[in-house]
């Protein structure tokens, strides 16, 4: 007969992994999956929220909160969230609309519900104030997922051909580095025809070249 879980043991895994981590870091309960059984976990991850280590922001997904003096208690950060849930089952994902556009520094609206593309499941995740929603769609769609060229056929598609201004060109070109805007010609097939002459101007070259900014580094992933 299988010896049952010590539960024990299990508190004292999960609280030393969540010690090591960084605040604002998510987990869910398959995060800690190889330590014991569902339910045995599941009860050491409430009284970790019992004892204000852990935040329930919604059913089986948890963060380990972040403080700041002025703001108090902040939420976990999208792209937190969204590793921790595609993590697992290594899922692809694919920011699309207002948040694509958003990460690109195109808009400076943010978007209540954000949706993403995958190859996975659909689903919705509530985190706190936070609707991530992710849409499972075809594979076509997912081609140039994690790649700039994905996140720029998105943002471009959100916008619109007649919104998007030789302001918006010039800022994506002054803020994404020269070789990473050149790797978008790769996919330039993947784009609807009105589209790529826009995308051309964005992946030309030239003599200036910023260093890579927050929007872009968080959505190479």
């Amino acid at each position: 007969m299988p010896r049952a879980d010590s539960i024990n043991s299990i508190d004292t895994k999960i609280s030393r992994h969540v010690q090591r981590c960084p605040r604002g870091s998510v987990f869910l309960p398959d995060t800690f999956a190889t330590l014991g059984s569902r339910s045995a976990i599941d009860k050491a991850l409430q009284r970790l929220v019992a004892a204000g280590v852990l935040r329930r922001l919604s059913r089986g997904l948890y963060d380990k909160p972040r403080h700041d003096d002025l703001l108090g208690t902040l939420w976990p950060s999208v792209d937190t969230i969204i590793k921790a849930i595609a993590g697992k089952d290594k899922l692809r994902t694919q920011p699309i609309g207002v948040y694509a556009a958003n990460m690109l520094g195109l808009s400076e609206q943010v978007p209540a519900k954000v949706v993403l593309l995958t190859d996975g499941i659909s689903r919705t995740v509530q985190a706190g104030p936070m609707q991530i929603r992710l849409q499972r769609t075809t594979p076509r769609q997912m081609a140039a997922a994690g790649r700039l060229s994905g996140l720029l056929i998105q943002a471009f598609k959100s916008m619109g051909v007649q919104h998007i201004t030789p302001a918006h060109i010039e800022r994506l070109r002054k803020n994404i580095p020269a070789d990473e805007r050149a790797k978008v010609m790769k996919d330039l097939a993947l784009a609807p025809a009105w589209m790529r002459p826009l995308l051309r101007e964005v992946a030309q070259d030239d003599t200036l070249t910023l260093p890579t900014p927050p929007q872009w580094k968080a959505s190479n992933t």
